[in-house]
C-alpha cells in the first residue's frame, strides 16, 4: 500500500501542521476533547494488531537489551523531567505534565523511528510492549514518588485508567492478530496511518485546549520538552554503547528511551489534573516525532555496525 507508506513518512509534517492550525483556530478542535481517550484506545489497538506471539518470544530470547532499555526509560526520563522542570522554574502544573511524560512507556513512534534508522525493529516492539505493561504499575508509582509530597496523586485511578486505555486494547489486538494474522499483515500500513491520524488529532485537540496559554507558556515549555527529549535520546544511546551493545541495538534503545507515549501522558493529565498539565505532553508529541525523524535520517546515512564498541573509543 504505497499511498499509506508515503502518508506515514510525513508524520512530523502532519503533526506540526495540525498543531499550528489548532493554535490559530482552536474552536475547530476544542469540541473534540471528550474523544481523547477513545483516540488513544484506537492507537493502542492498532499497535496490538501488529504484535504476534513471536514478539513475546523475543522478550524471552533477548532479555538483556530489553531490561536495560526499560530500566533506563523509567529511570532517566522521570528524573530528567523533574530536573529540567526545576532548572527552568516550571509551575507545579507544568511539572506534573513533564513528569507524566517521563513516567509513561515508550511511544509507538519509537518503532517507526527505529525502522527508519536501521535499528532492531523486533527489539523495539518488544521493549515497547514490555514497558507498556510495566507502566500500568510504574507510571502512577513514579508520579507518586516524585510528586506525592506536593500534590495528591490518584494512584488507583491512574492504574485503572492505564489498564483500560493501554493493556485491554493491546491484548485485544494481539488476539485478533493471532486469529487473522495473514489478513492483518496486508493492511499494516493502513493501520499505521490510522494510528498516526489518531495521534495527530490528539495533538491538535490538546494544543487547541491550551491555545490561550501558548503565548505565555509555549516558549519555556518548548525548551523544557526539547531538553527532556534530548537527554533521553543521548542517555539511551550513550549508556547502551557504554554497556557494549552494538550500534543497531544502541539506536533502538535510544529511541525507546527518548520517545515517550506522550498521548497517554496527555490523557492522564486531562483526566486527573489540569489542561496546563497536558501542555508538555502535547508539545512532546509534536517535537519527538520531529527530532526522531531527523535523528533517524542522520543515522540511516551512517554505517551500521553489529559489533560492540571498543572499550576506549565507542563509535556509532
Amino acid at each position: 500500500m504505497p499511498i499509506f507508506e508515503r502518508i506515514n513518512r510525513l508524520f512530523p509534517v502532519w503533526a506540526i501542521l495540525l498543531a499550528v492550525i489548532a493554535a490559530l483556530v482552536p474552536e475547530l478542535f476544542t469540541g473534540l476533547a471528550g474523544y481523547i481517550k477513545t483516540l488513544l484506545v484506537i492507537i493502542m489497538f492498532a499497535m496490538g494488531l501488529t504484535l504476534t506471539k513471536g514478539d513475546f518470544a523475543r522478550v524471552v530470547k533477548s532479555p538483556k537489551p530489553i531490561a536495560v532499555g526499560v530500566v533506563l526509560q523509567f529511570l532517566v526520563m522521570p528524573l530528567a523531567a523533574l530536573l529540567v522542570s526545576r532548572v527552568l522554574g516550571l509551575s507545579p502544573e507544568l511539572t506534573i505534565g513533564m513528569v507524566l511524560v517521563g513516567a509513561t512507556a515508550g511511544g509507538t513512534s519509537s518503532n517507526v523511528m527505529t525502522w527508519l534508522a536501521g535499528g532492531h525493529v523486533a527489539l523495539s516492539v518488544s521493549m515497547t510492549m514490555v514497558s507498556t505493561l510495566i507502566s500500568v504499575v510504574a507510571t502512577p508509582l513514579i508520579t507518586l514518588l516524585l510528586l506525592g509530597h506536593s500534590i495528591d496523586v490518584p494512584v488507583l485511578g491512574m492504574l485503572l485508567s492505564i489498564a483500560q486505555l493501554v493493556v485491554a486494547p493491546i491484548v485485544l489486538g494481539v488476539v485478533i492478530h493471532h486469529l487473522l494474522g495473514t489478513h492483518i499483515q496486508r493492511v499494516e500500513p493502513a493501520l499505521a496511518t490510522l494510528a498516526m491520524a489518531a495521534i495527530v488529532l490528539i495533538i491538535a485537540i490538546v494544543v487547541a485546549l491550551n491555545a490561550g496559554r501558548l503565548s505565555t507558556l509555549g516558549p519555556i515549555v518548548a525548551l523544557a520538552v526539547i531538553a527532556h527529549n534530548g537527554i533521553g535520546l543521548a542517555a539511551g544511546y550513550g549508556l547502551a554503547r557504554a554497556l557494549r551493545f552494538d550500534t543497531r541495538t544502541a539506536r533502538t534503545i535510544a529511541f525507546e528511551v527518548g520517545l515517550q507515549n506522550s498521548g497517554l501522558a496527555v490523557t492522564l493529565a486531562n483526566q486527573f489534573f489540569t489542561a496546563s498539565s497536558a501542555l508538555p505532553g502535547a508539545l512532546f508529541s509534536v517535537w519527538h516525532n520531529v527530532s526522531g525523524s531527523l535523528l533517524a535520517g542522520y543515522w540511516k546515512r551512517r554505517h551500521v555496525s553489529n559489533a560492540p564498541p571498543a572499550a576506549s573509543t565507542p563509535r556509532g
